[in-house]
């Protein structure tokens, strides 16, 4: 029986990647490098194993795979999340991908390569990895440290970011040319479809999902999913935009739904098995030989990537407002390159630009960057000491004051959230009846010309549609009325209505000359002012409460399903773990510590440093909950409870020599809620008398009242119906205090 060669070569790919991916989760490796190795194994450079034969058709296989890779980022990244990074992330962010763009053209040119090559090396090196980083906090145990917020704002802003750099890199290749005018229209090209494709997937997509709910079970919205991804993949190659783009933005519109979480555990394997093929595809194309001729360069873009992402980062988050300890920490964890690195110097071969130095190149020094991440972001509490002494108390001083100067700038309000928020339902609504008119234009116009209906009437005829059919949304444009609680609850004041009516008037200014212009697509200019202004006359006078009434019906829907998602977590989930930034630690007490033979009441620790000493482990024995007596030994590790700040001042004080602020403690000894309800027995009694000390063997660390988070509460706190307690505490205790 003959068997399809691509069979032949999957199961080739298969049983390789199978058996490297193996050996690298052995030696607590980053997978996808297993998947390079295997990819090297079964390529054309490696003669000692079965070579794949038909690697175009593998070709198309890693084109599907990007497909999933980007579609499943899509589905964790919610642009909700991209507005709620705020401006740190963001600035850190844009500074670093400047800087890294800039850095990685240059040496390309340095280099003597075209200009082709080093505009995608810059790319390149440009986006850090969202895989690697988030693996290396998991391993170090490090998601809640302070600095990790603004590392994942960085991420999700770099994400888009990328998306953004690809449409432009494609625009360069396919034009041929370099121009401020180019970059502009693919930049506003990128926009509005972004806004387009976003507005009516959140009107449309939740409402399909809720209303067929019934039916999606299982393979069936597994399949309605990857129809979906496939569609907007279709429909962005239409327009002139990659694959990938199509498939990264229908994941980010399900992302906002309430199956999103059903939808990427379903996708899992998918992604996974086309992931691994894409992968492998990367390997096969490396060369050693190439890699022989080009280890200066590997080396130098490597020291480049490493020192060129730390310092920008570093930057950019001071310039943000950041504290100098957070900035440290977060360019130390930026520092390498990853997924996105493969698809841009990808992007570059299928377009036939770059040369095929420039993706082996690629691959090395992502390997060398994903293997120095961890230790790079284990050193950063060291590092920041250094830096501490070596820049003086006077620099620290200065960067702090200009924190705070800018943390007191970021917060201001008024008027600034008024113009936003406007600005935003004006973009929205403009951007769909741009769409509606061009459509008319590009697809209906065309239509009528092949059914040989034409002729200036058609155009009157579909001039009328078009305004007719974006009237609610140019109600929208217009805007209704400012309430004034809206401008008390901002700090504005309300004397005067000028500014508000100045609003208004450039609002409907807007309106009318937007309207004037889409209507000259098919009308001339004179005629195209007389019709809008017979329009919005009528618009007002006559029909404005009807298609007012419609515009209002369709944004109360739209908000209702960009909210529904949010709504839901907040009704089913409880409060957040650890809302202080504090989190446990681990400190050990060195040989030549002053804290060495002293009792925890004589070192006043919490009193000192704000911190609690939950758990002394000293060998083989662990003293839950110590109390005030208790002494601390030379070699003892306290469990400690506290902010970054807070345990790094104690650490000083306690002279480690051990760096274990990274591990886990006792996987019987966690911090975890506790919900008191009205039956609990805890209820109407303080801490004190509460026996939860007794009970759970640990220490209540944190209590919540009425949203009011206290740390380290006073033991005289009474407790009531709907406080959340949070324990530090034997595992097995705190399970039986949720137990009825």
């Amino acid at each position: 029986m003959h068997l399809p060669v691509i069979i032949q070569d999957l199961a080739i790919i298969m049983i390789v990647g199978g058996a490297t991916t193996l050996l690298f989760r052995a030696i607590n490796q980053p997978t996808v490098l297993g998947y390079i190795l295997a990819g090297f194994l079964v390529g054309p450079h490696f003669q000692w194993l079965p070579t794949v034969v038909e690697a175009d058709s593998i070709k198309v296989w890693a084109e599907i795979g990007v497909i999933f890779l980007l579609f499943a980022l899509g589905l964790e990244f919610s642009f909700k999340k991209l507005a709620r990074v705020g401006t740190p992330a963001t600035v850190t962010a844009l500074v670093e991908i400047g800087c890294m763009t800039g850095v990685g053209y240059l040496i390309g040119r340095g280099f003597g390569w075209s200009f082709y090559d080093s505009i995608f090396l810059g790319g390149i090196l440009a986006i850090s990895s969202t895989t690697i980083i988030i693996r290396a906090f998991d391993e170090l145990e490090m998601k809640t440290r302070g600095f990790v917020k603004l590392v994942f704002g960085v991420l999700i802003v770099e994400d888009l970011v990328a998306i953004l750099l690809m449409v432009i890199l494609t625009t360069i290749a396919v034009s041929q040319k370099f121009s401020g005018i180019e970059m502009g229209t693919a930049s506003l090209k990128l926009g509005f479809f972004l806004a387009l494709w976003f507005i009516l997937g959140i009107f449309l997509v939740p409402s399909f999902l809720k209303k067929s709910s019934r039916l999606l079970k299982g393979d069936t919205l597994l399949v309605v999913a990857i129809g979906l991804c496939f569609l907007m993949v279709v429909l962005a190659t239409k327009v002139g935009f990659s694959p990938a783009f199509g498939a990264f933005i229908m994941g980010s519109i399900l992302a906002e739904t309430t199956d999103s979480q059903k939808i990427e555990h379903i996708i899992q394997p998918v992604k996974d098995l086309f992931g691994a093929v894409f992968f492998v595809s990367v390997g096969m194309l490396i060369d050693p030989k190439i890699l022989a001729s080009y280890s200066t360069p590997i080396v130098i873009i490597f020291l480049a990537t490493i020192f060129g992402k730390i310092l920008s980062s570093v930057v950019g988050a001071l310039l943000s407002g950041q504290s100098l300890r957070h900035s440290i920490q977060a360019g130390l964890s930026l520092a390498q390159i990853g997924e996105f690195s493969f698809i841009i110097a990808g992007l570059g071969l299928s377009l036939g630009v770059t040369s095929d130095f420039l993706y082996p190149i690629a691959i090395s020094v992502s390997a060398l960057t994903t293997f120095t991440t961890p230790y790079l972001i284990k050193s950063s509490d060291h590092v920041v000491k250094y830096l501490e002494r070596v820049l003086g108390p006077e620099w620290i001083r200065n960067l702090e004051r200009f924190r705070v100067n800018s943390e007191n700038a970021q917060q201001s309000r008024g008027w600034s959230q008024v113009l936003k928020s406007e600005a935003l339902k004006v973009g929205a609504n403009a951007v769909i009846v741009v769409a509606i008119f061009l459509a008319s234009e590009r697809i209906l116009m065309p239509w009528l010309g092949t059914h040989d209906i034409a002729g200036d009437m058609n155009k009157m005829i579909l001039a009328t549609w078009a305004l007719l059919a974006s009237a609610p949304f140019l109600w929208g444009v217009a805007g209704r009325k400012i309430q004034k609680h809206q401008l008390t609850t901002l700090g504005i004041s309300t004397e005067t209505a000028a500014p508000i009516l100045a609003l208004k008037l450039v609002r409907w200014i807007f309106v009318i000359v937007l309207s004037t212009v889409l209507v000259s697509l098919f009308l001339t200019p004179m005629i195209s002012i007389l019709v809008v202004v017979i329009f919005l006359a009528l618009n007002v006078f006559v029909f404005g409460r009807y298609f007012e009434q419609i515009y209002l019906n369709m944004e109360t829907r739209f908000i209702q399903n960009l909210q529904e998602k949010e709504a839901l977590e907040k009704k089913d989930a409880l409060p957040p773990l650890a809302p202080w930034d504090a989190h446990l630690a681990q400190v050990t007490v060195s040989q030549n510590s002053s804290l060495a033979g002293k009792t925890l009441a004589d070192l006043t620790v919490r009193e000192r440093f704000g911190i609690t000493v939950a758990l002394i482990q000293r060998g083989l024995l662990r003293i839950a909950a110590p109390g005030r007596n208790s002494i601390c030994f030379p070699g003892d590790v306290l469990h400690v409870i506290g902010t970054d700040d807070q345990i790094n001042q104690f650490r000083e004080v306690c002279e480690t020599i051990l760096d274990l602020d990274g591990e886990a403690p006792t996987d019987d000894y966690v911090l975890q809620q506790f919900f008191v309800s009205e039956n609990s027995p805890f209820l109407a009694k303080n801490i004190r008398e509460s026996g939860l000390r007794e009970q759970t063997n640990g220490l209540v660390v944190g209590i919540e009242k009425k949203g009011q988070r206290t740390l380290n509460p006073d033991s005289s706190t009474i407790v009531e119906a709907g406080d959340i307690l949070w324990i530090v505490g034997d595992r097995e205790r705190l399970k039986r205090l949720d137990e009825p």
